[in-house]
């Protein structure tokens, strides 16, 4: 995904705000959806919001970083995305 509605920018920016994030936080929103959709399409479609929950979680758990982050939504989506059997 390359594009994001203006509306989730501005969801997002507000959000940020909101949860008192660092004002230089920028949340790669594609990156977001992307890692939902694998989660919604190799598990279930509950799993999206609960993986993206996990992996924010995870990632902020670990310290943070943005290599924490990277590494966690590469979990996730090697997990979501690996064939069952």
């Amino acid at each position: 995904m390359t594009d994001t509605p203006a509306e989730l920018d501005a969801w997002a920016a507000r959000l940020v705000r909101a949860l008192g994030l660092p004002d230089d936080f920028v949340v790669d929103i594609p990156e977001v959806l992307d890692l939902a959709r694998d989660a919604a399409h190799g598990v279930a479609r509950p799993a999206a919001p609960l993986t993206t929950f996990l992996v924010g979680y995870a990632a902020g758990l670990a310290g943070g970083s943005q290599a924490e982050l990277d590494r966690a939504v590469a979990t996730a989506t090697a997990l979501a995305t690996a064939d069952p059997a």
